[in-house]
């Protein structure tokens, strides 16, 4: 190694070369790499589906679901299968085995679903396989209001949608609350039955004269002429023209006996951007582009729309997450100089002015490195690669502090500044090398972190060990070139102890004497911060919670009501919950059936965008509030929900109940149900059972059907004319991008239940009454219908109420599950089962770090009682980690804590390794085991001081929820953006400083009770 550092520094020119290198391409690096603000993470999900207009649920699972489940459960790595079927839709999801291949997976799908399709009904629309990324989710959220009718905000948001597609970095954009086109032919029955007009025949004389028929080509010996019979309808008058009844030399074409017009399908839901209708345009921007630069073209592109959108027209920007990414970069900007410049502060008050600006350099330097790695492995500087580059912040200068200490006694020795460094950084360059190499080997194993939380995660430690590498290079090669030629000779004199090293130097000469004693000591305030820990701690939770920037409300409400009906409902909540003043624009969403994600009896949700962080007060104030404003609604029930960060969202308890008997199945539902209810601690408690509701059956008796000449296809089609319209045709007029239904259907006033019994059949008898084979019969409604892995499934989920623990809670509740029927399986899914999939990785990972760090202090070494001493440091850390959050009022993250728990076990064995090597080499000049220990410990105070809290004051602003912005002086308190490091950086930061009391107190007396141990 010291031949590499004096072959820097000897061509110290193109050392320093290369460092400004470096920096020149990391800033560009910077400037240039994709900013986006989630990680490309491709989720082990795809599912398929599948319509069939007017199917009922149980239908939709017997002819679309169980052929689609058949085929799907062949295909190899399917974790898990999950189907819904609901009215005229069918979904099957298929959960995938972490580690697997999405582009085999998907061509495997598009197979199965290919051979299924011949055992689906032919009506049925043709089955479609998505894929999920989280890439591909929205980034931007703009909405059109306005008291406009609603046909202008759906022209004006087409035409946006296409300027916007336009941009070049914009995959596309989808439009929420846009209706499908329809061509509507309103004909009075009377008129149907007058003129005896046959359905079939209809739909025939439709579909012939509806046609595009190439009919080839004629060659005359002169000339070779194109052929074709243009018939396919392109406007209004076309289909005015089509006939509908033929008889002899008369035709009755639909302008005779209809009335047409252009509208849109009936709606399925409204939406309202503070109280005035609206439409909502979703931005999805393509895999790798930037975000920031993205949003601006498209606000842009919104600012110069907008002067010639109508007055009336308001443009509100509901969701913008390129937001968040310049508030974090900002953040990493303010991190990195705050560390920086405390940094400085520290290194300048102990080493001096010249050591201290080095230093200072090596942190920029190992970042803007690191940023160029980042970038050239493809990443995207994601929001989970910039809270790494925060998190990294204080390990990055522990090396370079190190060397720098030592070449400055050197140079107070009296050699020359080329010695001094070139004698530091080789001294000191195997243990720099291990202590990095610890640090790294308990973030390798976390590379490999299975499933979607994994994915997410794998970002974290790949940067921070793409920096530590680099500032590995900064502190043995550009450190030492730089301090070679910037620094000078010192005046040799003999520098008097300061206070503090006199006080330590007489704390450690008691404590040597007695090293049995003290380390007696130390366990038993070990013991105590746990017990403590055990009385007072703040709960378990799987994913820290943030301060949100929106709020649901999701209105529930039973009954059979229409889609106005429930908008109504909700009209009556928004009057009274708009204009609130902390809240920035407020997006209402009715809709006649939920998402399967939400509740079966959802009629609604209000989304509030809340005002920013520092101006209001906190969520949970907000929504006790708005509950008081709204607790005299009476009939409906109001779910208040924050938003949801990280990947573990959803309702913490989740339970899957399943039976080959519904009735047994929903009866132990009810049984759960009632036992969380006497429990407590459960809150919003939900299941997707049916919905109780009627629905009307048309029994057709085949045999007299059939003596009348009809049959059950020509009752459906009357039928169809009352409800959503019997399908005729489709055709493209030149303003739709989408083919265009053409339907026959009755007047608004006639589409009623009585209609139906009053209804006629033109047969061969003539003009038949359908009461005369048709009952007409009331029936309890199956609404949506859940299966995974093929089996009919009911899921229960709920919320804990603040001071429950979700571990105790469903440990109580386990006690009920021996009692419920026979036949019964229950299975926890959600965030317990996520808690416990991620425990399981974490405690592996933590074992193989520590396999591997003991292979590294061994090779060290080459004691095994020395590499057990520094290992027992990470197992009496943990005691500082809960001492941090004990004092920090936070509780203990699954995935935040287990992470600093591992990072801290690398960060914690460096001291100990420096300290020890440092030992080792005063024995083998002949000291005597406690003198050996002593001056170690003497040597070693200033650094390991300096390291440890140079590491510990850049992650004081996370711990303290601090922001202090530098450039702008200004201070930031309680930004939710630091709030999701606040574990993690609480847990590292308590237990580093309990390790360091550990390191300068407790290592020199184990060594000295070692050597004793060792000579008996």
């Amino acid at each position: 190694m010291q031949s590499l550092i004096q072959a820097a520094l000897n061509r110290s020119r193109a050392t320093l070369m290369l460092f400004v290198f470096l920096l020149i391409a990391g800033l560009m690096a910077y400037q240039t790499i994709p900013k986006e603000a989630n990680p490309d993470v491709v989720i082990p999900m795809m599912y398929v589906s599948m319509g069939l207009e007017g199917i009922s649920p149980e239908d939709a699972e017997r002819l679309l679901v169980r052929p689609m489940e058949q085929e799907l459960r062949a295909l190899e790595g399917v974790k898990k299968m999950t189907a819904t079927a609901s009215e005229g839709h069918a979904s099957v999801m298929l959960e995938f085995d972490a580690g697997f291949d999405p582009k085999q997976a998907l061509q495997d799908v598009r197979e199965k679903v290919d051979t299924a399709r011949s055992k689906l009904p032919s009506e049925a629309d043709e089955p479609r396989v998505h894929e999920i990324n989280i890439a591909l989710f929205p980034v931007m959220t703009l909405s059109l209001s306005g008291p406009v009718s609603e046909a202008e905000l759906v022209f004006l948001a087409r035409r946006l949608k296409d300027a916007i597609e336009g941009i070049p970095e914009v995959l596309e954009v989808d439009i929420a609350g846009d209706r499908e086109d329809l061509l509507e032919i309103l004909v009075d029955p009377q008129i149907l039955d007058q003129y005896g007009i046959d359905y079939t025949q209809l739909f025939n004389l439709v579909s012939r004269n509806n046609r595009l028929v190439a009919a080839g080509s004629l060659d005359t010996g002169a000339g070779r002429l194109a052929m074709k019979v243009p018939g396919v309808i392109e406007s209004l008058e076309d289909v005015m023209s089509l006939p509908v009844k033929v008889s002899g030399d008369t035709v009755v074409t639909f302008g005779d006996i209809a009335v047409l017009r252009r509208t849109f399908k009936d709606p399925t839901g409204f939406a309202r951007i503070n109280g005035q209708p609206g439409i909502v345009l979703e931005v999805k921007k393509r895999s790798g582009a930037n975000i920031i630069a993205t949003i601006e073209q498209v606000r842009s592109l919104i600012q110069a729309a907008e002067a010639q959108l109508p007055a009336d027209i308001q443009v509100d920007f509901i969701m913008d997450q390129s937001i968040d990414v310049r508030n974090l970069l900002s953040d990493l900007l303010n991190n990195v100089l705050t560390a920086v410049v405390l940094v400085l502060i520290l290194i300048l008050a102990t080493l001096g002015l010249r050591s201290a600006l080095m230093v200072g350099l090596t942190i920029p330097g190992a970042f803007l490195t690191g940023i160029l790695m980042i970038w050239a492995i493809g990443y995207t500087l994601n929001i989970i690669v910039l809270f790494s580059l925060i998190l990294v912040a204080g390990m990055l200068v522990d090396g370079a502090i190190v060397v720098s200490e030592l070449a400055d006694r050197y140079l107070r020795e009296g050699h020359t500044p080329a010695q001094a460094w070139v004698q530091a950084a080789s001294r000191m360059s195997w243990p720099v090398i291990a202590s990095t190499a610890t640090t790294l080997s308990v973030f390798l194993p976390l590379l490999f972190w299975p499933g979607v939380v994994g994915e997410f995660m794998k970002y974290l430690p790949a940067t921070v060990i793409l920096c530590l590498l680099a500032s590995l290079f900064m502190a043995l090669v550009f450190l030492p070139t730089m301090g070679g030629v910037l620094s000078s000779r010192a005046i040799v004199q003999e520098k008097a102890p300061g206070p503090g090293l006199a006080l330590y130097r007489h704390l450690l000469t008691r404590l040597l004497k007695h090293p049995l004693l003290t380390l007696l000591g130390m366990l038993s305030l070990i013991a105590l911060i746990y017990t403590a820990y055990g009385r007072l701690n703040h709960g378990v939770e799987f994913f820290p919670s943030l301060e949100p920037e929106t709020l649901q409300l999701h209105v529930r409400a039973r009954g059979d009501l229409s889609v106005y009906e429930k908008d109504a409902l909700l009209q009556a909540l928004e009057a009274r919950l708009n204009h609130h003043p902390e809240v920035e624009s407020l997006y209402a969403r009715s809709f006649a059936a939920p998402s399967t994600q939400m509740g079966s009896d959802v009629i609604g949700v209000l989304q509030f965008r809340l005002i920013e962080w520092h101006q209001r007060r906190k969520a949970a104030e907000i929504i006790a509030d708005m509950r008081e404003k709204t607790e005299d609604f009476v009939g409906i029930v109001l779910e208040f929900r924050e938003q949801e960060m990280g990947p573990g969202q959803g309702k913490p308890v989740e339970l899957q109940i399943s039976a080959q008997s519904p009735e047994r199945m929903l009866q132990a539902a009810d049984q759960i149900r009632q036992r969380m209810l006497e429990l407590g601690g459960f809150i919003d408690i939900e299941d997707d059972r049916t919905l109780p509701g009627i629905e009307w059956r048309l029994g057709v008796d085949r045999e007299a059907a059939a003596r009348m000449g009809a049959d059950v296809l020509s009752v459906g089609n009357a039928v169809q004319l009352v409800t959503n319209g019997l399908l005729l045709a489709n055709y493209r007029p030149e303003d739709a991008n989408d083919e265009v239904d053409i339907r026959v259907r009755l007047p608004g006033h006639w589409r009623s239940l009585d209609q139906l019994e009053r209804m006629t059949l033109s047969t061969h008898r003539g003009q038949v009454p359908l009461s005369e084979f048709v009952r007409l019969e009331p029936a309890p409604k199956i609404g949506t219908l859940h299966r995974v892995d093929g089996i009919r499934t009911l899921t229960l989920k709920a919320d804990l109420a603040e001071g429950f623990r979700l571990d105790e809670r469903l440990r109580q509740l386990a006690d009920l599950y021996p009692q419920l029927p026979e036949g019964v399986e229950v299975k926890i899914r959600g965030e317990d089962a996520d808690q416990k999939e991620a425990s399981t990785f974490l405690i592996t990972a933590f074992i193989l770090a520590i396999l591997l760090m003991t292979l590294i202090l061994v090779i060290q070494f080459n004691s095994l009682y020395q590499t057990l001493l520094v290992l027992s440091a990470i197992l009496f850390s943990t005691a500082g980690v809960l001492m941090g959050l004990l004092i920090n009022g936070q509780s203990f993250g699954i995935v935040m804590v287990g992470m600093g728990i591992i990072a801290l076990a690398g960060i914690v064995v460096n001291n100990n390794i420096i300290l020890i090597d440092t030992y080792n080499l005063l024995r083998t000049e002949g000291m005597e085991a406690f003198e050996a220990a002593l001056e170690t410990g003497c040597l070693r105070l200033r650094p390991v001081l300096l390291t440890a809290i140079t590491t510990i004051l850049g992650l004081m602003p996370m711990v303290l929820g601090v922001n202090v912005n530098l450039l702008e002086p200004s201070l930031g308190l309680g930004a939710p953006s630091t709030q999701w490091w606040t574990q993690l950086s609480s847990a590292i930061a308590g237990g580093l400083a309990f390790a360091t009391l550990l390191t300068l107190l407790l290592t020199p007396c184990m060594l000295v009770l070692g050597a004793k141990w060792l000579k008996r």
